[in-house]
């Protein structure tokens, strides 16, 4: 009996490591593309881009950890193909490993930009390529100004260099956040001097810098891409999978018989909010790791995978936490705070629930009980109105 995991990423090591932990003794192989073992990936925009931490301390576990697990482990090989008739994982150094179980761990890879040069921010050789580079008065164009570009900017800024943080769209972020939301978040940025641009389209990256969709070429001894991620699923190409941003699951985290899918790779039904979504977040990648691991085991007692989302960015001297699902929401309301003074808690609305909070500046449990509300489906007249009406008597 064979167990796979294919992704050696903390989705894919919390779903090996629980595989063991519920009992599971055959032989368990554990397969990376990268030659390292599994390590954290926030702290690579920040932490480690800082330079505040070095690479050991980003590692999941140490070797003896890892050894008490008994890992087939195959680092530095990617998997290549995958056959369901056969039960079989192809790998890029021309092994096939049949298996009764399977959890794709994939993960995604960074969206490019024609052109030639340009820095991305996915792996530790990438932080570590960019970190040298950025010097006191160097000139740092990032191309989006979503959460991990907005981390890198502030992380550049902070060390010295000259920064210019261009976005396409009128507000960064609003599409996730909210105008409001976003602006508060932005102003950050040009209070520090970091030249921000919105409404710009960047077509191309070349040795001067990047060129816009208008004509123009911002100059730059660095770029940083941060314009999104693509899912890993080439190589499930024409394994009968469905794949559709993300390979397509259950509330189970089933993609096809005794095949899970868990981390950023995985678009599945959350049925708590009655929708299917893909979370690139660091402790849905774990959360959904055990989930999995649990379900493959004991497939007559599964249970759905119906998680409230977190996700947390620094930026600046900004914490920002945020709870549920907020993308698509109708509305906005800021219950606790202040935004002007960046320390509030926003919750947002989808249809008639409270689906979501967002919180900067204000400790944990000022925002613990929102994600107490979002899990047991509050709506949003009992979980909001309250709140505000007293904020505006």
């Amino acid at each position: 009996m064979r167990r796979i995991v294919v992704g050696a990423s903390a989705a894919g090591l919390a779903a090996a490591e629980t595989l063991r932990r519920e009992g599971y003794d055959g032989t368990l192989t554990l397969v990376g593309d990268e030659p390292l073992a599994p390590y954290d990936r926030p702290p690579l925009s920040k932490q480690l881009l800082a330079a505040e931490w070095e690479p050991e301390k980003l590692a999941l576990r140490t070797s003896d950890d890892l050894a008490k697990l008994d890992l087939d482990l195959r680092l530095g090989v990617a998997a290549t193909g995958l056959s369901l008739a056969d039960g079989a994982v192809e790998l890029a150094d021309g092994s096939t490993l049949p298996y009764d179980g399977l959890v794709i761990a994939t993960g995604v890879r960074p969206r490019r930009l024609p052109g030639e040069g340009g820095h991305v921010l996915r792996t530790l050789d990438d932080a570590l390529r960019l970190r040298d580079r950025l010097t006191p008065g160097r000139r740092l164009v990032v191309v989006g100004a979503g959460f991990l570009g907005a981390e890198a900017a502030a992380v550049a800024w902070r060390l010295g260099c000259e920064v210019t943080l261009l976005e396409p769209a009128p507000v960064p972020l609003a599409h996730a956040v909210g105008t409001d939301v976003g602006e508060v978040l932005t102003r950050a940025h040009l209070e520090r001097g970091v030249d921000l641009r919105c409404g710009a389209t960047v077509t191309e990256v070349t040795e001067d810098g990047v060129r816009l969709a208008d004509g123009e070429l911002v100059e730059a001894d660095e770029v940083l891409i941060a314009i999104g991620s693509l899912p890993n699923t080439g190589w499930l190409d024409g394994s009968g999978l469905t794949v559709g941003d993300g390979v397509v699951c259950d509330e189970y985290c089933e993609a096809a018989k005794n095949v899970y899918a868990v981390g950023d790779v995985a678009r599945w039904y959350n049925p708590l909010f009655g929708t299917s979504m893909r979370i690139e977040h660091r402790t849905n990648a774990a959360e959904q790791g055990m989930a999995a691991a649990r379900n493959l085991l004991n497939p007559d007692a599964r249970k759905p995978f119906a998680p409230v989302p977190y996700f947390w960015s620094d930026q600046y001297d900004m914490k920002i936490q945020a709870y549920g699902y907020l993308r698509g929401h109708d509305e906005v309301a800021v219950v606790q705070g202040d935004l002007a003074e960046r320390r509030f808690v926003a919750a947002y609305r989808t249809g008639d629930r409270l689906t979501g909070a967002l919180a900067v500046g204000v400790p944990p449990k000022e925002i613990r009980r929102w994600r107490q509300a979002i899990a047991t489906r509050a709506s949003w007249a009992e979980a909001v109105r309250p709140t505000v009406s007293a904020a505006e008597s």
